[in-house]
C-alpha cells in the first residue's frame, strides 16, 4: 500500500509518495495554485486514486518549541477539506519541523542552483516528512 505525503503552503505543495512496500519515499510533484483551493484538492484526489493510497500524512508546521501557530491552523483547516473529499482515507499529520532546511541543505550539497532548487524544494521537503513517518512506522 503506498500511502502519499504533501507539504501543504499558501502557494505551492510538495507531494511524495512511498513505494508499494513503504520503505521508501519519492519525491513526485509541486501543485503550484493561490487563493483557489480546489485546484489542490482535486489533484490530490487524482493522486491518492491513482497511487491507490489508503493513507495520506500531511507535514504539520509546529514553532521550534513544539507550540501551535498559525501556521498548523491553516494547515489543519487544509486537513478537514482532505478529509470530506476522501471518506475512506486516512488523514494523518506528522511533525515537518526542519524539513525544509533539511531539503535546503541537501540541495545545496548536490550542487542544484537555487532558481531550480525553488522548483523542487517542497517536493524534497514532502520526501523528508514522508520518509521520517515510514521509518517511525517500519522501526
Amino acid at each position: 500500500m503506498r500511502i502519499l505525503c504533501i507539504d501543504y503552503g499558501d502557494a505551492r505543495i510538495g507531494v511524495a509518495v512511498s513505494d508499494p512496500l513503504g520503505w521508501t519515499a519519492q519525491m513526485l510533484e509541486t501543485i503550484q495554485w493561490r487563493d483557489d483551493v480546489e485546484k489542490p484538492l482535486e489533484r490530490i484526489c487524482q493522486l491518492v486514486r491513482q497511487y491507490e493510497c489508503r493513507q495520506v500524512v500531511v507535514g504539520l508546521p509546529r514553532n521550534m518549541d513544539g507550540s501551535l501557530g498559525f501556521r498548523e491552523e491553516k494547515t489543519r483547516q487544509f486537513m478537514n477539506l482532505l478529509r470530506e473529499r476522501l471518506p475512506d482515507v486516512e488523514i494523518k499529520p506528522w511533525d515537518e519541523r526542519l524539513t525544509t532546511v533539511m531539503a535546503q541543505r541537501a540541495m545545496h550539497d548536490m550542487g542544484i542552483s537555487s532558481r531550480k532548487q525553488k522548483r523542487r524544494i517542497d517536493q524534497m521537503a514532502a520526501a523528508f516528512i514522508l520518509q521520517s513517518y515510514l521509518d517511525s512506522i517500519n522501526q
